[in-house]
């Protein structure tokens, strides 16, 4: 469900991206645009589009996004912002022109008197307009704007990309550090092949619909979840199964002490720490060996993590 944008007559001051990740970089530019509204008595916004511009418009071209739409949502929200508006990007919106943008979006819809934005911004039909047409639009329209510097436009993008670099690599607590917040998986458990459960590991077995969503690196992970608002941990494949011949590749999870039917849940787990490598063990009873391993390994984690 898409957060439509209404008629809203409260002068904001605004900012305008995709804000995959919600990162350190985000943030920093979303505590300016918190600052700068209090201190102007106005309230603050954020403009972001769904589905990504690339989807629309380069379908051929796939695109892995860190976080899903709800989760960006779920994220923005708790940033201290007053308002969060999520656009409907298609085929016709990407036809306006940038004169058409500014006045039917960020004037008459948002009420926009001030925008903050990164100096290489572009906007209009084929993106033809630019950080100074902005301020030109600002002057006749009758809103300020606030240009981000270079350095922290490309802090922005390096974070991004260095998230979704540790995340391909496995490298999770990494991803972690530079999101400032765990990484997010969010699905619906639905029933896998039961072989967890015949080898005394029985696993929710997560179904993520969104294709564009980026999955880490296959392999063993230490993960937490909130179950019927208990907190919960465990232990997460991400692969093939490869030791009992499995060909799909799956997210199962063996979440410990928990002795819940979670069929036709829709769960969100926060992955932690990397075990291991997916491996393709001599047998079953190498497997369960290796599990109990990888089992024991989380727990002293765990306690770890709860006694810091």
């Amino acid at each position: 469900m898409l957060v439509k944008i209404s008629e809203n007559n409260t002068p904001k001051i605004i900012t305008i991206g995709t804000f995959d990740g919600v990162h350190m970089g985000h943030k920093k530019i979303i505590k300016r645009l918190v600052e700068s509204a209090e201190n102007s008595s106005l309230e603050s916004a954020v403009l972001t589009f769904f589905p990504h511009p690339r989807m629309v418009l380069q379908k051929e071209v796939g695109i892995e996004l860190i976080n899903t739409i709800e989760e960006r949502k779920q994220i923005l929200q708790h940033t201290g912002i007053d308002h969060l508006y999520v656009y409907p990007f298609t085929y016709d919106f990407s036809r306006l022109s940038a004169q058409e943008y500014i006045e039917q979006i960020l004037v008459k819809k948002l009420n926009a008197k001030k925008v903050i934005i990164g100096y290489d911004h572009r906007f209009g039909r084929n993106r033809n307009a630019d950080i100074e047409d902005l301020k030109k639009y600002g002057e006749e329209y009758g809103f300020e704007v606030e240009e981000i510097s270079k350095q922290d436009v490309d802090e922005v993008a390096v974070s991004s990309t260095k998230i979704r670099k540790a995340l391909k690599e496995g490298e999770i607590e990494k991803a972690n550090k530079y999101l400032s917040s765990h990484f997010l998986l969010t699905g619906k458990i639905v029933k896998g092949k039961g072989l967890g459960k015949d080898l005394g590991f029985p696993t929710a077995n997560l179904k993520i619909i969104e294709k564009y969503k980026l999955i880490p690196k296959n392999g063993v992970y230490v993960v937490k979840a909130h179950i019927d608002s208990e907190e919960v941990f465990g232990m997460m494949n991400i692969g093939y199964n490869p030791t009992v011949g499995g060909s799909e590749k799956t997210i199962e999870t063996y979440f410990f002490n928990l002795d819940k039917n979670l069929y036709g849940k829709e769960i969100q787990i926060e992955m932690l720490k990397r075990i291991r490598e997916e491996k393709k063990f001599g047998g079953v009873k190498n497997l369960i060996e290796a599990m109990k391993e990888d089992q024991e390994f989380s727990e002293k984690y765990i306690h770890q993590l709860k006694t810091k």
